[in-house]
C-alpha cells in the first residue's frame, strides 16, 4: 500500500516532538544539532505539506497549536515503532554478520594477529571475527575438528594432514640473566653446546619447543629440560632469575633485552634460529571470503617486513 500524498517526513515529526517536549523551538533545534532559523523552516514546510498550522510563532517564542499538539500525540507511537524498527535490522545485521573463527599460537596472537586484523577491517569492517588462542598442536587440533576457519601457528613444519601456506618468519635468540655465566662468554654458543645445555622449554605442542627441539636433535639428544613452563611469559620470568638459559622468539625477548634484564647470546647458527609462520587450514575446506583475505593480508604484511 502506497502512504497517502502529504505523508510527513519522520525526522521532521521527531523535530516537532523535541518542540513539545523541551518547550522551545530552539531548545529542539539544539537538540537535532541544527540552528533555529532550519528548524523553523522545516517546522514550516511541515505545516504547508500538511496544510496545518502547528506552530504559533510570537515576539517570545513558538508554542504548539492545538492542531500541533494532536499531531505530536500520533507521531510518538509512530516514530516509537520507527525506532523499535531499526533496532530489529539492527539486530538482524548483526545476526547475519560474516563470521570468521580463527585459532592461533601464542606468539602469532599476541604480535602478529591485531595487525593482520587491523588490514582486514581497514577493507572489510563487516566481518566479525572470533580468535582461540592456544599452542600450536592445539591451534591444529581446532581446525581439523572445524572449530576453526583457519589456524596460524608457528614451527619448523606443517600440521600433518592439513593445508598449509607459509607466512613469514620468525628468528630466535638465545638468552640469559645478566649475571649467568654465558652473558659474559665471548664466543658464540654452538648448536652442540645448547642441546648438552639444561634450557627452559615450553610446554609439548609448542611450536618454539618442536622447532628448537627439531635443531637440537641434529646434534644429537637434546639434554633434559631445566623447566618445562606453559608460557612465554613463564620463561622469560625464569630466564630473569639465572636459572638456565632459554631459546626465544626475537619479538618476545625484545622488552627484557631492551632493558637489559635479558642478555642476548650470540650463536654460531644464527641464521638456523629461525621458525615459521604459517596459516592452516583442512584440505577439503581451503580458506574462502573472509578467511581467504585473512590469509592474504597476512602474507602481504610478512612480505613488507622482510
Amino acid at each position: 500500500m502506497m502512504l497517502p500524498p502529504g505523508t510527513p517526513d519522520l525526522d521532521v515529526l521527531d523535530l516537532l516532538v523535541s518542540v513539545a517536549e523541551l518547550g522551545s523551538l530552539g531548545a529542539a533545534a539544539r537538540r537535532h544539532g541544527i540552528t533555529q532559523p532550519a528548524a523553523s523552516m522545516r517546522i514550516s514546510a511541515l505545516e504547508r505539506r500538511m496544510r496545518v498550522k502547528l506552530l504559533d510563532r510570537g515576539p517570545t517564542g513558538s508554542e504548539l497549536t492545538d492542531a500541533g499538539r494532536a499531531v505530536v500525540e500520533h507521531a510518538r507511537p509512530v516514530l516509537a515503532a520507527v525506532r523499535d524498527l531499526v533496532d530489529d535490522i539492527d539486530r538482524l545485521r548483526a545476526a547475519q554478520a560474516t563470521r570468521l573463527r580463527i585459532a592461533a599460537s601464542k606468539t602469532i596472537a599476541d604480535h602478529r594477529i591485531p595487525h593482520w586484523l587491523a588490514a582486514l577491517r581497514t577493507d572489510h569492517p563487516e566481518v566479525v571475527v572470533a580468535l582461540d588462542v592456544e599452542n600450536s598442536t592445539q591451534v591444529a587440533a581446532l581446525v581439523r575438528d572445524g572449530a576453526a576457519d583457519v589456524g596460524f601457528v608457528e614451527g619448523p613444519h606443517p600440521p600433518a594432514g592439513l593445508g598449509s601456506r607459509v607466512l613469514g618468519a620468525d628468528e630466535l635468540v638465545v638468552v640469559v640473566a645478566r649475571d649467568h655465566p654465558w652473558a659474559r662468554r665471548k664466543s658464540p654458543v654452538t648448536l652442540a653446546e645448547l642441546a648438552g645445555t639444561a634450557l627452559l622449554w615450553r610446554e609439548p605442542g609448542s611450536g618454539t619447543r618442536d622447532t628448537v627441539w627439531d635443531l637440537l636433535s641434529s646434534e644429537g639428544a637434546p639434554a633434559g629440560p631445566a623447566a618445562e613452563l606453559g608460557s612465554a611469559a613463564a620463561i622469560v620470568a625464569a630466564a630473569r632469575t639465572g636459572m638456565a638459559p632459554a631459546v626465544l622468539s626475537r619479538l618476545i625477548a625484545a622488552p627484557d633485552l631492551a632493558t637489559g634484564a635479558l642478555v642476548e647470546v650470540s650463536s654460531t647458527d644464527a641464521t638456523r634460529l629461525t621458525r615459521k609462520f604459517r596459516a592452516i587450514w583442512r584440505r577439503t575446506s581451503p580458506p574462502t571470503g573472509p578467511a581467504e583475505l585473512l590469509v592474504e593480508r597476512a602474507a602481504r604484511l610478512e612480505a613488507a617486513r622482510r
